[in-house]
């Protein structure tokens, strides 16, 4: 018996000296090597799931997701539908359409411009001959009325609207008749000289004119000026939207003389 036991002891310490030697692991190589073990297990898991028909997720990093149990009725994401052919073409007409309006309205506004170019109503009716008369109705649409107004605006000491119902070349020229700098200093020289407001502002009266004439000469002493001084003579033409421009004077008298009988 002794005997058996020591050949068994021999032969048992023989096999464990032919064993090859196990290599030492350090922690990180142990846990590499575990991971490497799961990721071989996990392939191993989802090949056979793929063979039987079942659908498996898993998330990144983490375990694999086990599969649903007999008989359940997984469902499979939607997968997004292209957007039909004919509804990229009527968002495509819809934005083509869009752009062109804008193009259009671009275009436009720069034709308007160039044959209507702006006025600058930050400048003085004095500065501007009559201001923006050519798009809008600020002037008289009577040729008497238009001299009437330069009183009017004269014994009101208003220089900017006075100068306004001149053309613009003739702002000069009526203040060198009055022996004035420009037609602003001609107003405020003039209006100090008005004795009566009220008479001076009305010292032209309406008269009856030829409808289909274009252009009228109007003479201050044809009129009873009172209140202040008489202004010489005017020419009035008829303008944009049937308005009444003074395109002309000269001097007369400051005084004018007694009517004769």
């Amino acid at each position: 018996m002794a005997g058996d036991e020591s050949e068994d002891r021999g032969e048992l310490e023989r096999a464990r000296a032919a064993e090859p030697a196990q290599p030492s692991l350090d922690p990180e190589q142990l846990r590499q090597f575990q991971q490497f073990q799961q990721f071989q297990d996990y392939l191993k898991f989802t090949e056979a799931q793929k063979q039987s028909g079942q659908v498996v997720s898993a998330q990144p990093g983490g375990p694999p997701v086990p599969p649903p149990p007999p008989g359940a009725v997984v469902q499979a994401p939607r997968p997004r539908l292209p957007m039909p052919r004919f509804v990229k073409r009527a968002l495509a007409s819809v934005l083509s359409a869009l752009i062109f309006l804008a193009v259009l309205g671009i275009a436009g506004k720069l034709l308007y411009d160039h044959f209507f170019p702006p006025q600058d109503d930050t400048k003085p009716a004095s500065e501007t001959g009559g201001g923006t008369y050519h798009a809008n109705k600020i002037l008289s649409t009577e040729p008497y009325e238009a001299v009437r107004k330069v009183y009017q605006q004269i014994a009101q000491n208003r220089p900017d609207l006075a100068c306004g119902y001149f053309d613009i070349p003739v702002q000069d020229r009526f203040a060198r008749d009055v022996n004035a700098a420009d037609c602003r200093q001609a107003v405020v020289t003039l209006k100090g000289q008005v004795r009566n407001v009220n008479d001076y502002a009305e010292s032209i009266s309406p008269r009856q004119y030829d409808l289909n004439a274009t252009t009228f000469t109007i003479n201050s002493c044809d009129f009873p000026i009172t209140g202040g001084p008489a202004l010489g003579t005017f020419t009035v033409t008829k303008v944009d939207k049937g308005q009444w421009l003074i395109t002309g004077h000269t001097p007369g008298p400051a005084t004018c003389p007694a009517p004769t009988s």
